[in-house]
């Protein structure tokens, strides 16, 4: 069931933090640069201008080895995982 959460922090272009969860979540079929790697600052940046201090809808489809969330994720009505896909490695 999908969830209203508030984004409070973005770790890079596909992950970010929420303040009601103790695991960060994971855009679903989204691989952005991780750090230092070329690209990573452009989609850490665009993720940032998208969510950050939003309310997003958080529908979760798994669990990844690291206890995150890994979900179809929307601000309003625009899918932030189509939008992010565009920052793939």
């Amino acid at each position: 069931m999908p969830r209203k959460e508030r984004v409070t922090r973005v770790i890079d272009g596909d992950t970010f933090e929420t303040a009601s969860r103790k695991h960060p979540v994971r855009l679903a079929g989204v691989d952005t640069p991780e750090k230092r790697e070329p690209g990573y600052g452009e989609a850490k940046r665009a993720l940032e201008r998208a969510i950050l201090g939003q309310e997003v809808v958080i529908d979760t489809k798994a669990r990844d080895k690291h206890g995150r969330s890994v979900a179809d994720v929307r601000v309003g009505r625009e899918s932030v995982n189509k939008m992010m896909k565009q920052y793939k490695k």
